[in-house]
C-alpha cells in the first residue's frame, strides 16, 4: 500500500533540478597520469562516444556532498583541550565530483594517486600528495584490505574550502566508500565509519545516510533517519575564520561547561518530529564568538531573516551561513542581488540530500534499479517502482 512506499519515497528524494544539472556527465575524457595503469572492459569503452581517441571511462563516478550543522551545542571543554560537541549534521546538494579508476597492484607503483581538474574551485591550492585526505583515505583502505586494487582518483572541486561545509572530509568518506565498493564491499559500514574517524572528526558522518547526531569532537556518529527534503540556501562569505580562533573566542577553560541553553537531545527529538522550519531549534554556540570576530556576519544573518527565510544560522565554526525554506515572494527574484551588493558572498541554492538508508552499496544521489524519477519538481511524490 501507499504507507509502505513512504519510507522509500522519502529516502529516494533527490536534489533540486539546479543541483541535478551539475552532476557529472556520463562520458568523461581522461588524460592518463604518468605511471598509472588503468583496467577497462569493453562495455565501459562502448559507453564512450568517440571510441578511437576516447580515454577510458572511470570504473566508478560518485559525488561528495557538503554538510551543514543544523544545531551545534558546545557541551564543554575537555581536560585534553578538545571541545565536547553535540550537533545534528545534515548533507546538502552542493557536490564535489570524484572519478575512480582501478588497476592491479604492482611492485613499486603507488596504491593511491590523485589528480585535480584544472577548473576545480581553488585548484592551485589543492595538494595531490599524502597531505590530501582523499589520498590518505585510499592509502588507509589499501593497507587494511590487501586484496583491494590500486586506485587513481580525479577530483573536481565545487565545495568552497574553509567554510565549515566539510568538503575535504566528504571527499575522504566518498573515497573510502569507493574503495570498498571497488573491492566488493568486504568492510562493514560500522568499520568504515571507525576508519573515517581516524582521518578527521567529520569524515565518519558522511558514511551515514546524510543525517546524524554527532558527539565527542564530532567523530562519534549516531546515524538518524533522514530528514524530509528541505530547501537550504548556503551563503559563503569570501572572508574566512579559522576554527581555532572561533573556539578561542568562546573562551572556555579545560574542564569548564559550555554555554547554557537548549538540551541537544530535546533539539534532536524536535527535528526528528519534523519541525525543520522552527527557528528556535537552530542553535549554534559558536555564533556569538564568530560574530564578535566578524560583526558583518551577524548583520548578514539579520538581513537574511528580513528576506523572510524561516530559519537562518551560521554553520559550524563558519563563515558559511544557511537559510532554510523560501524567501518572501516579493523578494524572490531580487534578494541574491541585494545581498551580493552589500556583502562579498557566493550563494548556492540547495536542498537537504541523503543516501538510501540500509543500502551500503549506494551513495548520495544513487537510486536502486527500477526506481523512476517522474516528477523532478516534487521528487518525494514522483518516484514509483517499476
Amino acid at each position: 500500500g501507499g504507507g509502505d512506499m513512504w519510507p522509500l519515497l522519502q529516502a529516494l528524494s533527490l536534489a533540486p533540478p539546479s543541483a541535478l544539472s551539475r552532476l557529472p556527465a556520463a562520458t568523461p575524457r581522461y588524460l592518463r597520469a604518468p605511471g598509472v595503469r588503468l583496467s577497462l572492459d569493453a562495455s565501459a569503452l562502448s559507453a564512450v562516444g568517440e571510441v578511437e581517441d576516447a580515454a577510458p571511462a572511470p570504473d566508478l563516478r560518485l559525488v561528495a556532498p557538503a554538510k551543514v550543522n543544523l544545531f551545534l551545542r558546545v557541551v564543554g571543554k575537555r581536560p585534553d583541550g578538545f571541545h565536547e560537541l553535540a550537533s545534528l549534521f545534515q548533507t546538502v546538494s552542493l557536490f564535489d565530483d570524484l572519478d575512480f579508476w582501478t588497476s592491479p597492484r604492482e611492485e613499486g607503483a603507488p596504491l593511491a594517486s590523485l589528480e585535480v581538474t584544472p577548473d576545480s574551485l581553488g585548484a592551485e591550492l589543492i595538494p595531490t600528495d599524502e597531505s590530501n585526505l582523499v589520498v590518505r583515505a585510499l592509502s588507509l583502505y589499501a593497507e587494511r584490505v590487501p586484496s583491494s586494487p590500486a586506485i587513481h582518483c580525479r577530483l573536481h572541486k565545487r565545495i568552497p574550502a574553509q567554510g565549515g561545509l566539510g568538503g575535504g572530509s566528504s571527499d575522504a568518506a566518498t573515497a573510502l566508500h569507493a574503495a570498498n565498493r571497488l573491492a566488493g564491499l568486504p568492510v562493514s559500514q560500522e568499520t568504515l565509519i571507525e576508519w573515517a574517524g581516524e582521518l578527521g572528526s567529520d569524515c565518519g558522518f558522511f558514511l551515514s545516510a546524510g543525517t546524524a547526531y554527532c558527539t565527542g569532537r564530532g567523530e562519534l556518529v549516531d546515524p538518524r533517519r533522514p530528514l524530509p527534503p528541505t530547501a537550504c540556501y548556503l551563503i559563503k562569505p569570501a572572508a574566512g575564520l579559522s576554527t581555532p580562533s572561533v573556539f578561542k573566542a568562546l573562551g572556555l577553560e579545560p574542564g569548564e561547561a559550555g554555554p547554557a541553553g537548549a538540551d541537544p537531545a530535546d533539539l534532536l527529538s524536535r527535528f526528528e518530529a519534523g519541525d525543520v522550519y522552527n527557528p528556535d531549534l537552530y542553535v549554534n554556540d559558536l555564533e556569538p564568538p564568530a560574530f564578535e570576530l566578524m560583526p558583518e556576519l551577524r548583520q548578514m544573518c539579520d538581513d537574511l531573516r528580513k528576506f523572510g527565510f524561516q530559519a537562518v544560522m551560521m554553520s559550524g565554526s563558519g563563515t558559511t551561513c544557511f537559510a532554510i525554506g523560501m524567501p518572501l515572494e516579493e523578494v524572490q527574484e531580487t534578494w541574491v542581488d541585494e545581498l551580493q551588493a552589500k556583502y562579498d558572498v557566493e550563494v548556492f541554492e540547495e536542498m537537504f540530500c541523503r543516501r538510501i538508508a540500509d543500502e551500503p552499496s549506494l551513495w548520495y544521489t544513487e537510486q536502486p534499479p527500477g526506481a523512476v524519477l517522474t516528477n523532478i519538481e516534487e521528487p518525494e511524490r514522483g518516484l514509483f517502482p517499476l
